[in-house]
């Protein structure tokens, strides 16, 4: 009262003056406190038959006198112009008493973000929220789905981001999402019997699991390492994805085949963490073909992991290759696509499947690879050899994750490519043929950048860059490599929310714990393996 009071010329402080006296001496009806005398109730009911009308304008009129500002006192704003039409009438009627209050002048901190107004903030309650699950159509896919499964190298659809591809790269990262939750929830396996079988909570019901898949550490540790840390820690063999095949005939109908998908998790335990590290360069046992680049190699700790069979269970490479020929001698005579998806180490280890995949069997179907923040796996003639053998590989790359750089020399792909087209290819090329840490990415690219996320930090650390649901997330929002995030994103932020707070700025992460938290109480935070996207 006294800052308004402040800014009142002094000729109107006999009005205010009169208006306190008549206050006190008249009780309002509208207030339960205040007894009306029994002598005035006849006044009191002839006043509230007043028109309402008349009575809003009245005090209406007086609000906006009381709230008049000098204009030697405070320089008026700029106020908009108000053009009086033909008959008189004001175009702006209306808005002048609203706009005269100046608001935003008397309470600065309504200047909120413009991110922050109610149109977005409905938005961004719907990110917020699981129960409000929305998906894009489910287009049909028949009449192109070699063409989205890679046989043109995915030309044309990457920049800008082909809706129907976004989908179908989003609905293979959920199902290693799938392999992820399969893997923490029941960590642990038993060194001397042999597994039990892994249920998989499938994002698509469609699919059905028909085998699980175990990778075995060529490592062995100390004995007392075993005594201080968790035995899935230190297990050798540790369950890593799943071999799923669509069943349903709507869904079949409308990709155009039958799809046969590869899901593998990223490393998990410490033998596969040491695995990591073993980057030094080795001969792919049974391969003596030579390309144009040399003999083709791969990564000693990837190769391990997926070479080496178990105590109760065979290697990664004989069990897929199995489980694919009977499949595809089950549904011999349909038309059938094989789809390796996996994230990190599981993009390592989805390259060594596909290679052997696509040379398993006389009529092999196509073989594309979907990998999420893969590692460099062989040299350049093991991509050679991928391209030979027609599998096709396409590789979503976060800008800032560090983990998409090696192993090898932290050269990139587009500096190797700019040094070659200037004439140090023979250089180049007797370096690769020698060196132990000559790698080389292979397949087509996708790139998406953190800071392009309107709701992550642009300084976001390295375990958010490298996280799947922030691929997913990116994946998501993006639109083409010179166009802002995606407006119409459809994606949950819960779980980016609850694995990468810290990452997520602060005017989200405080605005969204306000509007979700009704919604968060309710489901307990209990997260789902299916996840609301835009499949």
């Amino acid at each position: 009262m006294m800052q308004i009071g402040s800014t009142i010329p002094a000729h109107n402080l006999n009005l205010i003056q009169a208006r306190r006296a008549n206050f006190k001496c008249n009780g309002s009806p509208l207030n339960p406190l205040t007894r009306t005398p029994q002598f005035h109730a006849q006044n009191v009911k002839a006043s509230v038959q007043f028109s309402t009308t008349e009575v809003t304008k009245k005090h209406l009129s007086n609000l906006e006198k009381l709230l008049q500002t000098s204009t030697e006192s405070i320089p008026p704003d700029p106020q908009p112009v108000i053009q009086e039409s033909q008959n008189g009438s004001s175009e702006n009627k209306g808005k002048g008493l609203l706009e005269g209050l100046d608001l935003a002048r008397i309470w600065p901190e309504m200047k909120a973000a413009e991110e922050m107004s109610p149109k977005h903030l409905n938005r961004l309650q719907r990110l917020l929220s699981m129960s409000h699950q929305e998906y894009s159509p489910r287009n049909n896919l028949s009449s192109r789905w070699r063409e989205y499964h890679g046989c043109n190298d995915w030309t044309g659809l990457l920049d800008p981001l082909d809706e129907n591809l976004r989908r179908e790269l989003v609905k293979y990262g959920e199902f290693v999402q799938a392999a992820y939750h399969c893997f923490h929830s029941n960590p642990a396996m038993s060194a001397h019997e042999a597994p039990s079988p892994q249920h998989v909570a499938l994002p698509d019901r469609s699919y059905r699991v028909t085998k699980s898949l175990y990778a075995t550490s060529s490592i062995g540790l100390p004995g007392w390492v075993d005594d201080v840390a968790p035995g899935w820690m230190t297990q050798k063999t540790s369950w890593i994805g799943y071999v799923a095949v669509c069943d349903d005939r709507r869904e079949i109908q409308r990709m155009g085949r039958r799809d046969i998908v590869i899901a593998l998790r990223g490393t998990a335990t410490c033998l596969e963490w040491a695995e990591n590290m073993r980057d030094v360069l080795v001969q792919i046992p049974g391969e003596d073909d030579t390309t144009t680049n040399g003999q083709p190699k791969v990564e000693c700790g990837f190769l391990s992991l997926y070479k080496t069979p178990g105590a109760h269970v065979q290697s990664l490479a004989q069990s897929v290759v199995e489980e694919i020929q009977r499949l595809t001698e089950q549904y011999k005579g349909e038309t059938l696509s094989i789809t390796v998806t996996g994230h990190s180490l599981g993009a390592a280890l989805a390259l060594l499947v596909a290679n052997e995949l696509s040379t398993c069997a006389p009529d092999v179907p196509p073989v594309a690879v979907f990998s999420f923040g893969g590692p460099r796996v062989g040299n350049r003639g093991f991509a050679d050899q991928l391209n030979a053998n027609n599998v096709k590989v396409l590789r979503v790359v976060n800008n800032q994750d560090v983990i998409t750089r090696v192993p090898g020399m932290f050269v990139s792909e587009k500096l190797d490519k700019k040094l070659r087209d200037s004439g140090a290819a023979g250089v180049l090329d007797a370096i690769d043929k020698s060196m132990p840490w000559a790698y080389s990415h292979v397949g087509t690219e996708l790139r998406v950048d953190t800071k392009m996320s309107p709701y992550l930090k642009p300084d976001a650390d390295v375990a958010c860059c490298h996280d799947l649901e922030a691929y997913l997330h990116l994946v998501d929002g993006f639109l083409a490599s010179n166009c802002p995030f995606r407006s119409n994103a459809k994606r949950s932020l819960v779980r980016l929310l609850n694995e990468q707070k810290s990452n997520v700025k602060r005017l989200y992460t405080s605005k969204g714990s306000s509007l979700s938290r009704l919604n968060l109480e309710r489901e307990n935070l209990h997260m789902s393996s299916c996840l609301p996207s835009p499949s």
